[in-house]
């Protein structure tokens, strides 16, 4: 007599439970399009999930409550090993494996244009492609594995398990393979779950930040018209902090249409410099990506445990962040607030390992006070702009570790980085392996296999294979190391000289008492400046005369104490915007031309 499993619930063909069908779903029943509903993931805040699904899985775990940090212990059949979804009959794929196959099923798609999808690539396979790149990373782990914390801690097990009851109302409710879906949700593991579940079932997801006003939100969905809306119940403003779980509402919209053929992830940039792009990602893309982090030397891994400190919502947070620990079992760590103090406590309770985030994230830590010894901390990485120099020398002498540098572009994901704490900025490291560039006229191109630019937008960025990405760069002739140098949309010709606005902003940096700073260039060279209250145009213009010719001195100072960002927590750098914002604040520091 076989004995029985004591650990989790066994699959079909394990001892102890023959001759279940783990295939079997109970009956579903529809839900409205319009109802709001609350998630039953087990581990969860509220009610666990209806006692048949629970059975029906298989997959929840008898370990939770415990700390997901040591190694998980063996199930003391063991058995420990074997993953429930191996006994499915599913065809399993590496990352690469499936990222040619994908790339196949497009290329025989383009050249069978004349004739039926059937006969052009078999459906299967098309459907595989297009659809289990998610339970490829999915179906990493064990199901006592720790996935995920932040409140409190949530299984790999328990994250199948919610996506798979997500995935199974969605089916009720028409979304699967061309649905073109919009989310906006509140930062929660349920936002996380919804998404990997919409892709499971095919869809194309349109990510669009919570935070948005609607003055920014309503021309993105009005842009890009996507048939089904996933939305936060009651969403209508800003959203403090990281939740366990969300509400949500799912609505059909008229006149939506389908997704663009093969793509799966739509975000739109950052609009640091104007209107955002509309940029759409196959899921090769998102796979290749992956790749890239995972040749990155010291890049987190199974046994790291990383504090996610960037948006779920954007790039960096998304795939660096959620999909790049899910794929190589390292635990994620959400903090359910960013006050500075309380996230460096949650870094030494937890014993983080790796933290990413911003240059604004790393400033914030060097400025709390009484900090808790945080022994396992081995790398701090930042992405999204250049760290200054005075953040990286504060955060160095304050943890004993430099601020790594990660570079990336929403079009692509990662391209360069140096995890190994040799790089200063405002060096970039190198090109990350799988990642082909080059630099012509001081400017990085990248080479893509296809215009990330949906709609037929932005045509003048990509070319031949190469897209623009605007940076300015240099590489060292002899390492290959790139420094960043600003934008090529920074440089102004003024009196048939060339001015580097980011070297104006760079000399009002070295200002003791400026924080922040923004150049542009209309008719004159303006300054935007964060600074202390007391500090005044004059001083400002007094400090850049003695620093720099008067071709590059700016003729209007625009003083506040703190400069508007983005979404993303980028400065903005729109000139318009800027006097739409900072202007009406501060009136009174506004200086004519001199």
């Amino acid at each position: 007599m076989p004995r029985a499993c004591p650990g989790r619930v066994p699959p079909a063909g394990h001892a102890g439970q023959p001759g279940r069908d783990p295939r079997a779903r109970p009956a579903s029943t529809a839900v409205p399009a319009n109802a709001a509903w609350r998630p039953t993931a087990p581990g969860m805040t509220g009610e666990g999930p209806p006692p048949a699904l629970a059975a029906e899985r298989g997959r929840c775990s008898p370990h939770a409550g415990r700390s997901p940090f040591p190694q998980a212990a063996p199930c003391r059949c063991g058995d420990r090993r074997r993953d429930p979804r191996d006994d499915r009959g599913a065809v399993r794929f590496d990352r690469r494996t499936l990222a040619r196959r994908f790339s196949a099923v497009l290329a025989s798609l383009s050249t069978n244009v004349d004739r039926t999808f059937p006969e052009a690539v078999p459906q299967k396979e098309t459907r595989m492609a297009k659809t289990q790149w998610v339970s490829h990373l999915l179906n990493r782990g064990a199901d006592d594995d720790p996935w995920a914390v932040s409140s409190t801690s949530v299984t790999r097990g328990q994250l199948r398990g919610a996506v798979s009851e997500f995935e199974e109302r969605f089916r009720n409710q028409g979304i699967g393979e061309g649905s073109s879906v919009l989310l906006r949700m509140t930062p929660s593991f349920t936002y996380i779950q919804v998404l990997l579940a919409l892709w499971s079932r095919g869809a194309q997801v349109v990510l669009v930040d919570f935070r948005l006003k609607p003055a920014e939100y309503e021309p993105l969905a009005q842009l890009v018209r996507p048939q089904y809306l996933v939305a936060a119940s009651g969403a209508g403003g800003p959203v403090a902090g990281f939740r366990q779980e969300s509400d949500f509402t799912v609505r059909r919209l008229p006149d939506g249409r389908p997704a663009v053929d093969g793509i799966r992830l739509v975000q739109f940039s950052s609009g640091s410099s104007g209107r955002p792009k509309v940029i759409g990602r196959p899921a090769d893309s998102v796979l290749a990506e992956i790749d890239r982090h995972a040749a990155l030397p010291g890049i987190p891994g199974a046994g790291d445990r990383m504090m996610l400190l960037n948006s779920v919502m954007h790039n960096m947070g998304l795939v660096s962040g959620v999909l790049h620990a899910l794929a190589t079992g390292a635990t994620l760590i959400i903090p359910p607030t960013l006050r500075p103090a309380e996230v460096a406590r949650l870094m030494a309770a937890t014993g983080t390992t790796a933290v990413y985030g911003t240059p604004v994230h790393y400033d914030l830590l060097s400025r709390v006070a009484d900090r808790p010894q945080l022994p396992a901390l081995r790398l701090a990485v930042s992405g999204g702009e250049r760290v200054p120099q005075e953040t990286y020398e504060t955060f160095r002498a304050c943890f004993g570790l430099p601020i790594s540098p990660v570079y990336g572009l929403t079009e692509i994901g990662l391209i360069a980085g140096d995890l190994s704490g040799t790089s200063v900025p405002p060096q970039l490291g190198l090109p990350v392996p799988g990642a082909e560039v080059k630099v012509v006229d001081e400017e990085l191109y990248v080479r893509i296999d296809h215009s990330p630019y949906l709609y037929g937008e932005h045509v003048d960025r990509y070319t031949d294979g190469w897209l623009r990405t605007y940076d300015r760069v240099r590489q060292d002739p002899a390492t290959g190391v790139l420094s960043m140098l600003g934008r090529a949309d920074s440089l102004a010709v003024i009196g048939g000289l060339k001015v580097d606005l980011t070297e104006v902003e760079n000399v009002l940096l070295t200002h003791d008492r400026v924080t922040e700073a923004v150049v542009t260039h209309g008719e004159v060279i303006e300054a935007f400046v964060g600074a202390d209250p007391a500090v005044g145009a004059d001083e400002l213009t007094a400090w850049c005369r003695e620093r720099l010719s008067p071709v590059k001195v700016p003729k209007r100072f625009h003083v506040t104490r703190l400069l508007p960002r983005n979404s993303m927590g980028k400065l903005i750098r729109d000139r318009a915007l800027m006097h739409g914002r900072v202007l009406p604040e501060s009136p009174s520091r506004a200086q004519g031309d001199r």
